[in-house]
């Protein structure tokens, strides 16, 4: 299976680069310092030529991984600045539909599948209060993730997306309940599930519907 993955430097994309690699597949990794393809994908003009870099060939699975939390601890009364509210929104959102874009006459070609990594924290049910910009931008990632499903199932490319637990990585913190490993684990299971008929899906990383 050829895979790309991006955000792949460290943390959950890293455990998922090298869980696929051990079991055969085909992994490009990608970063802005990425081991494969370097791609900041705040920037149009980079996710651009990541796709040229990669080339013609059919992609079986694209994951967007990459994504950013600067607001976790921001006062409501005095936080949460306009330009932060850009920068997340360019990485979590942009950055997600502008990768799918440029990859997708790879991913035509291959009648693969597309996981976008969001999170329960944009979920209506987890509304907790609190990380008011990066809740919204993987809120609106879920729902990228459900229209994309509708428009591309005629291509036979399926969408899927995730949440991958409260996972100790930098982002998630030393306390979290899951491994990088264990996260990984899951969610490349959940790929593995992913097809056609059950294309526009939300889940957790074992396997559990998850309400938007």
């Amino acid at each position: 299976m050829q895979v790309l993955i991006t955000g792949a430097s460290r943390g959950i994309g890293a455990q998922m680069t090298a869980q696929l690699e051990a079991r055969g597949d085909t992994v490009t990794a990608t970063a802005r310092q990425g081991r494969d393809i370097a791609v900041d994908v705040s920037d149009a003009a980079s996710i651009r030529a990541t796709a040229d870099a990669f080339g013609d060939r059919p992609l079986d699975l694209l994951v967007c991984n990459a994504g950013v939390y600067p607001d976790r601890g921001e006062d409501l009364t005095t936080g949460f600045p306009a330009d932060m509210w850009a920068e997340v929104f360019a990485i979590n959102v942009t950055g997600v539909f502008l990768t799918v874009q440029a990859l997708l006459p790879n991913l035509r070609a291959a009648k693969g599948k597309i996981a976008i990594i969001s999170s329960q924290m944009g979920a209506s049910t987890k509304a907790s209060g609190g990380g008011y910009i990066y809740r919204a931008s993987k809120a609106a990632a879920t729902n990228l993730a459900f229209n994309l499903a509708t428009d591309l199932k005629s291509d036979g490319v399926a969408v899927g997306a995730y949440h991958p637990g409260w996972v100790r990585t930098d982002m998630g913190g030393a306390s979290a309940a899951v491994s990088p490993e264990d996260s990984a684990a899951g969610l490349i299971a959940r790929f593995d599930a992913l097809n056609i008929t059950n294309t526009g899906l939300f889940e957790t990383y074992d396997g559990q519907p998850h309400p938007a």
